[in-house]
């Protein structure tokens, strides 16, 4: 029994027919696979025999049988270079020698060697070093040197480089003349030409001199 009241849908007829539309079960159609299944194997066959049988047999695809050109490596000259440097076979003129030759201005020896025929100027000043420890050898050679006419600068010790024998030095060629009738006059045989010297005459008397 129920508690809710009756109504038209409780009244159920006694002798009813079944109605309405019933539907037979049906078989769901499944889809067909093989023809999928056939071509993915057809087509991994065919991808298996490109990639493992063509190389082998020399068959390339044309994207991949692209020549590359390799540049050729450019050859370093190693010639060494027949023109020497200018920087490095010029002498340096920088240099300028002092009022007293010092050990550092050492004089180049260069003797001359033929004799000039320039005339001989006496009005040049001449200086005149003792390059001995001989005491006023610097005085009796600048005595001979102004009794034979020449203009004395200098008298002193000799401050460069010890010398192993006489020598008259001068700065220009212009003084080649005027060395070699210094050098006549003392007896003194080696002559020679440097920018190391201020003065444009310098008489050094070495060890020996008589």
């Amino acid at each position: 029994m129920t508690k809710y009241a009756r109504d038209e849908f409780d009244q159920v007829p006694q002798n009813t027919s079944r109605q309405g539309v019933h539907r037979d079960s049906q078989d769901a159609t499944r889809p067909t696979l093989w023809p999928v299944l056939t071509v993915g194997a057809v087509a991994l066959v065919l991808g298996l025999v490109a990639f493992l049988i063509l190389p082998n047999l020399g068959i390339v695809a044309p994207s991949a049988s692209s020549s590359v050109t390799t540049p050729a490596p450019q050859q370093a000259s190693t010639s060494p270079s027949a023109a020497p440097s200018e920087s490095s076979s010029a002498p340096s003129a920088s240099s300028e020698p002092s009022a007293q030759p010092t050990p550092s201005n050492a004089p180049s020896a260069s003797p001359s060697s033929t004799p000039s025929t320039a005339p001989v100027d006496k009005s040049v000043p001449v200086a005149v070093y003792n390059g001995t420890g001989t005491a006023g050898l610097a005085g009796r050679v600048a005595g001979l040197v102004q009794g034979g006419g020449w203009t004395l600068s200098t008298v002193a010790n000799w401050g460069g480089l010890p010398q192993q024998t006489s020598v008259i030095f001068y700065n220009a060629p212009t003084q080649k003349a005027n060395a070699e009738a210094l050098g006549a006059l003392l007896g003194i045989q080696s002559i020679v030409e440097t920018p190391d010297v201020q003065q444009p005459l310098v008489v050094v008397a070495g060890p020996g001199y008589q």
